[in-house]
């Protein structure tokens, strides 16, 4: 298997983001990178699901952390029956799928994968289903690396030579993708990254990964996009997304909203990169997650308001399909009005 990690940043190698090995899931602590390298160890899949919660990993990793978690629920319930083993499973399967309540439905998609997986190996008679749950995750990973692939050269092609383009919180697969394929064609692109609050994966990590793979790249503060729009000419924006309803709402993190808005205001095209959700037919099947308001009183552990004020943190916000220029996706560009189109029998899930 070739593997499509080849000539990606160091955090967007497999075993870089989450990997399942010698009975643990180590997971690249995302919260402090690249300040500090550390992997956050997980031991039972109860400990993977709490870091996918406690935003130890964040845009595709709690997906890949999900599959290994199924990997280590599987290693933790070795010897049983396979009825109790089965059992086991389909309830870390849902421990581990609704870690995070908005992006809930396409962790099932992982751990239900893993979970029929897990079956078929059982019934088989395999000794050993850790082992092929592992193999799965690294077969899912290859696979929406490819199909992603795709995207970013959908993405890359609207990159003008010499051009400007503001991104939003962290992409990952999608990131280094029209990163490798701008390089493929060598355009020469600045990058303006929002340093998205409260944890600040915009200059930690989106900065981190195009410095890395060696492109020009400026970190500005949340406030700032719409006068860098104006005053370093901005060609495009772009995102990718945790959610994209039937409908064309586009669910991502908080602040892509009002940049969005300023992008139309400055006649800037919006391209949001991924897949329609089909579990998400419209908008009103979205729940928004609310976070603990007093990570908004610091930074990086630093208080920054009295606190004794109040904060406010939803995770996500909602863009209107107006607000979008086009979903770019594995098939092609699609108009947000018009993603009945999108063949998602023979999509990708992409992140």
């Amino acid at each position: 298997m070739e593997r499509q990690d080849r000539d990606l940043a160091w955090m967007l190698q497999y075993e870089n983001i989450a990997w399942y090995e010698g009975d643990v899931v180590r997971i690249l602590d995302r919260r402090i990178y690249p300040i500090e390298i550390k992997k956050v160890v997980c031991r039972t899949h109860q400990e993977v699901a709490g870091a996918i919660r406690e935003m130890v990993t964040q845009s595709a990793g709690p997906y890949v952390a999900a599959a290994m978690g199924m990997a280590l629920a599987a290693h933790e319930c070795r010897g049983r029956t396979e009825e109790d083993q089965i059992e086991f499973l389909t309830n870390a399967a849902d421990v581990i799928s609704h870690a995070r309540p908005t992006t809930s439905k396409r962790m099932e998609n992982v751990t239900d994968a893993c979970l029929v997986a897990a079956k078929e190996a059982l019934a088989a008679g395999k000794a050993d289903v850790s082992e092929v749950i592992r193999d799965l995750a690294i077969e899912q990973n290859n696979t929406r690396y490819y199909r992603i692939g795709k995207t970013g050269k959908y993405l890359a092609d609207l990159f003008p030579q010499n051009g400007a383009v503001m991104t939003q919180c962290f992409a990952e697969t999608i990131l280094g993708m029209m990163l490798r394929e701008a390089r493929k064609q060598g355009k020469d692109v600045r990058f303006f990254c929002p340093e998205t609050r409260p944890y600040f994966q915009g200059s930690r990590l989106t900065a981190s990964v195009i410095h890395d793979m060696g492109f020009d790249v400026t970190v500005i503060t949340d406030n700032m996009p719409a006068f860098v729009m104006k005053k370093e000419g901005i060609d495009l924006f772009t995102s990718a997304a945790d959610v994209i309803c039937g409908d064309g709402h586009v669910t991502n993190k908080v602040g892509t909203y009002q940049i969005a808005i300023a992008a139309k205001y400055h006649d800037i095209p919006y391209y949001v990169t991924g897949s329609p959700d089909l579990g998400h037919p419209t908008i009103d099947t979205v729940r928004i997650e609310m976070r603990d308001p007093s990570f908004v009183l610091q930074a990086m552990g630093t208080p920054t308001a009295n606190q004794e004020v109040k904060g406010y943190y939803p995770a996500f916000d909602i863009t209107p399909p107006e607000l979008v220029t086009g979903v770019v996706t594995d098939q092609g560009i699609f108009s947000p009005f018009k993603l009945d189109e999108y063949d998602a029998d023979a999509g990708a899930f992409l992140v």
